[in-house]
């Protein structure tokens, strides 16, 4: 409540800052310019001042008869030249007294044919212009096409209609053409000249002549409002003492405001929550004290990268997921860290960045950069096509896919898991634990390739055999926890305990099913999984699951391995390395594991309840 409340003091003082801000510069913009109503206006790119004026915004006085401009609401010049004849008017030259318009619908030649600049209005075509040129109207049914192309005939597509059987045509020349015109083609208009790209039109005027008095940086405007056509040429007006005065002491007063407004600001800035400072010190020590190979961005090159997150692919535990594109041109995902109440996404950041930023490994998903500025975390990594295994390997579910990975594609891809996990237990120079290795964090590229991914819970420690992690709360997934992270009656905390999830892992990929969610054809109620596995297993018989003969063998293997990674004892798993000899083997150099429930009978109804839920832990504090 304390931190909200400081937001929206905070945010109150920048908006009244913002106010008197556009206020004083108001103030200084009414004394600074001139009081004459006929000063120079805008109309987007374009300055407006005499001998032109803007129509309900100026006076008539302000400008010369027959030079007066439109703007649009899109910050576009209009003229009217005759007839209601409107055009855009694209650039103005005082000095030249020249003006380049084209037509609203982008057909300029449309606006030649029958087009003649009566007498009566102040401009004429332009002299710049140096060919003439001529417009036809031809029948497709009899004119002959090679000799139009030939004679460089430009056929003029805003005029003609793909539909009808005719074309108008223009021709390009020195001289005026009066005869000689291409077989079944009609004059449509006399020679009139002009440019050669038909974009645009230029026009000039000669009265009134102000281009000499713009040369020298005066102000052209008539010398008498009462006077008709009477035009002088004006110095500009330098600014009073007593408006310079005034300009001085808003300015003073300005500075005073701001002043008060930004130690305000900076109070109250200095009061905001001390756990925030706490976190982001932390961070910033940890930046400065590891020189880490991803990239940092700010928050404004987070937002281009993302289009400003159009994009969100998902949601997790500890924030959203977006799609981005860096400048190279290289797809990312864009993690950005929530900060709701009760997370501490500080740590959560520096696992990320401590453990994965360090590990470049085919089967761990790369972090090519990372921001943090304010209370903005996040984190991008490489874009992984066909997002996480758990859409491949589920048999029910909204974001399940049609697409059947087959067994040898899922050998490979637990084999690909299991590499990645060893790396992180024995290839970097610190152990890596990972602590929640489950379907949802392995990410699959284009080719399938696994990627292990979501280092928020990761812990680095020694590679002491013996080592003893010490925690004060349960971390992962319920149904992929080992039983010594719940308890440590059951063992120490180590690396084992990511083989018992990879373990788990492996019996979902077998059974197309989380594990709390199976059911037999004997059975209604819901039954664990992993121990009717076993019980299969041990009896000879097989799963149920109707395959081919490699098809059932690899089923086998991956079984066998998975029992063998579940064992209670932590010390009965085998090591990744020892996981990994035993996926790229043959099954017959398999041995059954032991029952890792027959030791369990007291704890096995509590396990298979805690095995129903299915939801990210936060904190669990032992007794």
């Amino acid at each position: 409540m304390r931190i909200s409340r400081q937001i929206v003091i905070t945010f109150t003082c920048i908006n009244l800052l913002m106010v008197v801000l556009q206020q004083i510069i108001t103030v200084s913009a009414n004394v600074t310019e001139n009081t004459d109503a006929c000063h120079t206006l805008s109309c987007g790119d374009l300055q407006i001042r005499f001998p032109f004026r803007l129509k309900d915004e100026q006076p008539k006085h302000c400008g010369y008869p027959g030079f007066e401009l439109s703007c649009t609401n899109n910050n576009e010049t209009e003229i009217e030249l005759q007839f209601s004849e409107t055009f855009f008017v694209k650039d103005i030259n005082y000095t030249s007294q020249s003006m380049e318009i084209y037509d609203q619908n982008n057909c300029t030649p449309r606006r030649f044919i029958n087009f003649n600049l009566s007498n009566n209005i102040p401009f004429k075509i332009s002299d710049y212009y140096y060919l003439y040129v001529t417009y036809f109207n031809c029948s497709m049914d009899g004119a002959d096409k090679e000799e139009l192309k030939y004679n460089d005939y430009r056929a003029i597509s805003c005029l003609s209609s793909p539909s009808s059987t005719y074309r108008v045509y223009s021709l390009y020349s020195d001289d005026v053409i009066e005869e000689e015109f291409p077989d079944n083609c009609v004059l449509l208009e006399a020679s009139i000249k002009l440019l050669s790209d038909q974009e645009s039109l230029f026009i000039r005027w000669d009265e009134p002549e102000c281009g000499s008095c713009e040369t020298v940086g005066g102000k052209c405007r008539y010398k008498n409002h009462n006077s008709s056509l009477s035009v002088g040429c004006f110095e500009i007006p330098q600014q009073p003492k007593g408006k310079k005065i005034a300009i001085s002491a808003s300015m003073v007063v300005f500075v005073i405001i701001l002043s008060v407004l930004i130690i305000i600001v900076i109070k109250i800035c200095k009061k905001a929550d001390k756990e925030e400072r706490v976190n982001q010190l932390k961070i910033e020590q940890f930046l400065e004290n590891n020189a880490l190979k991803p990239t940092r961005y700010n928050h404004a090159e987070l937002k281009k990268i993302t289009n400003k997150f159009e994009t969100k692919l998902g949601q997790g535990g500890y924030g959203s997921v977006f799609e981005g594109k860096l400048i190279n041109g290289i797809q990312v995902a864009v993690k950005v860290l929530e900060n709701s109440e009760g997370s501490n996404n500080g740590e959560e950041f520096v696992n990320e960045v401590a453990t994965i930023g360090r590990v470049h490994h085919l089967n761990v998903v790369r972090l090519l950069g990372f921001c943090v500025e304010g209370s903005t975390r996040a984190l991008i990594y490489e874009f992984m096509l066909n997002s996480s295994l758990d859409k491949f390997i589920f048999s029910a579910g909204k974001n399940k896919t049609s697409i059947n990975l087959g067994w040898a594609k899922l050998q490979e891809i637990a084999i690909g898991i299991a590499r990645g996990m060893e790396y992180l237990h024995q290839g970097c120079d610190q152990r890596i634990l990972h602590f929640d290795i489950k379907p949802q964090n392995i990410l699959l590229d284009l080719n399938f390739t696994p990627k292990i991914s979501d280092f928020g819970l990761a812990k680095l420690c020694t590679k002491d055999t013996f080592v003893t992690i010490s925690m004060a709360a349960a971390r992962g997934t319920m149904g992929y926890i080992a039983p010594e992270v719940f308890s440590r009656n059951f063992g120490t905390v180590s690396y084992k305990s990511d083989v018992y999830s990879f373990g788990m892992l492996l019996l979902e990929m077998v059974g197309g099913k989380k594990n709390t969610e199976f059911k037999t054809e004997t059975r209604t109620d819901e039954q664990y999984f992993p121990e009717w596995v076993y019980n299969r297993l041990s009896r000879g018989e097989d799963l149920g699951i109707k395959a081919e003969v490699e098809g059932l063998e690899i089923v086998k293997k991956l079984t066998m391995v998975a029992l063998w990674c579940i064992q209670w004892n932590p010390v009965d798993r085998p090591t990744m390395n020892g996981v990994l000899h035993m996926l790229e083997g043959n099954t017959e150099n398999l041995h059954m594991a032991p029952n890792p429930f027959a030791s369990t009978t007291s704890f096995s109804s509590t396990t298979r309840v805690d095995h129903k839920i299915e939801t990210e832990l936060t904190v669990i504090l032992e007794d």
